[in-house]
């Protein structure tokens, strides 16, 4: 099998699963390819502004909508882990609105929704949050906005996308990633857990080093 096709191969697996593989010298991992940062990055963190968006301090409720544990790691381009990267993440509310001021839609807003969120990495590069499953708003997807940061290595915004979703096909940002393997790698499957418990889901993020073209 000839170099190129054995490589794609092995990037083909590591974006669809989700996994982070350990690549061998000859390949490496498949920077995840970055996205629009959006008119709703917070222009003001939230007070409660850790890695728990369904529960909001001061509110005695959880947030409307499938709640899911996403987790996933922060990787360089060969594999290895980021440890301190800042991960952060923010997405609309269970009825398609951000916690934004610019948002000024007739959905309804959610107090028990934090709607952004932040998680610093250990050693083993993995960030974790508890928040909602993305849902779709008019011209839109259910995506999550990422922001990632770590040393030596180049800042990435990006969005993660949920496998299944009919919307996929007409959204013009994810429509974007021309490429098949990097359009994958920002899809992610919601999966339920035994029992019927909180969802699951899993977006390993690979950064390329700092000072290299965009992915």
């Amino acid at each position: 099998m000839p170099h190129s096709a054995r490589r794609r191969i092995l990037l083909a697996t590591a974006s669809v699963t989700g996994l982070a593989l350990a690549a061998p010298a000859w390949a490496g991992l498949l920077r995840t390819p970055p996205q629009a940062l959006g008119p709703f990055y917070p222009r003001q963190l939230p007070l409660d502004n850790d890695n728990d968006l369904v529960s909001v301090a001061g509110q005695n409720g959880i947030a409307r909508g499938e709640i899911c544990n996403l987790h996933g790691r922060i990787l360089d381009e060969s594999g290895q882990p980021l440890a301190a990267a800042r991960v952060e993440i923010w997405q609309c509310n269970a009825f398609g609105r951000y916690h934004h001021p610019g948002d000024r839609g007739e959905r309804p807003l959610d107090p028990n929704f934090q709607g952004y969120g932040r998680f610093t990495t250990g050693s083993d590069g993995g960030y974790r949050f508890r928040t909602i499953k993305p849902v779709a708003y008019p011209g839109r997807a259910p995506h999550i906005h990422f922001a990632i940061t770590a040393d030596g290595q180049a800042p990435l915004v990006t969005q993660m996308y949920v496998a299944g979703a009919a919307e996929n096909a007409g959204d013009g940002l994810l429509q974007s990633v021309r490429d098949p393997l990097l359009q994958a790698a920002l899809i992610v499957a919601f999966e339920a857990t035994p029992g019927g418990g909180e969802l699951l889901a899993r977006f390993d993020i690979v950064l390329g080093a700092a000072g290299q073209g965009g992915g």
